[in-house]
């Protein structure tokens, strides 16, 4: 059976450096960040079309790795950080995504102790809106009870929180 870990939180906080290299870690598959992908083709205006086929997105490369059965499966985020994305620029949650189920067996959540770098796919670069963000991330979290827990640390020591808190969490 596929161990799935999801990468979550707010932009910039090294989700996608960490995703590979802790699916490598671990000997298994990773799920590249599809609406970084989406937003690369389509541009950051996004509104409810664009979230949805952004979760759409999500789904299917997700189903389509664990198709291939690994014993791990490490996404760079998920549907729950796309409703989160509906929060913070519609203002509202989408309602196909609160029927999403398919969630992973623990939430990594990196905390915001990089410095906020700038790829143009970014759009909440502010302390503030930075911290909103990750409320509202967390907050996707908590409001499913599923199991999270932080990462913090540069480089190495970010990749060890990593498995330290799978591990923790009864996972490795």
């Amino acid at each position: 059976m596929t161990r799935h870990i999801c990468l979550h939180g707010a932009e910039s906080t090294g989700k996608s450096t960490l995703a590979p290299r802790l699916a490598l870690q671990l000997g298994g598959l990773v799920v590249p960040e599809y609406g970084r992908t989406y937003a690369e083709a389509n541009g950051t205006n996004l509104d409810e079309v664009d979230l949805l086929a952004i979760f759409d997105g999500h789904r299917a490369a997700t189903r389509e790795a664990l198709a291939q059965r690994p014993d791990w499966l490490v996404s760079d985020t998920d549907p729950l950080m796309t409703q989160a994305w509906a929060i913070m620029l519609l203002g509202r949650r989408l309602p196909e995504i609160d029927l999403w189920d398919e969630v992973a067996d623990l939430y990594l959540v990196p905390a915001m102790d990089l410095s906020w770098e700038e790829d143009g796919t970014r759009l909440f670069g502010s302390e503030l809106a930075r911290a909103q963000f990750m409320e509202v991330a967390i907050g996707e979290l908590d409001r499913r009870k599923l199991k999270w827990a932080w990462v913090e640390g540069e480089g190495d020591a970010r990749l060890q929180s990593a498995l330290a808190a799978i591990e923790a969490a009864g996972l490795a």
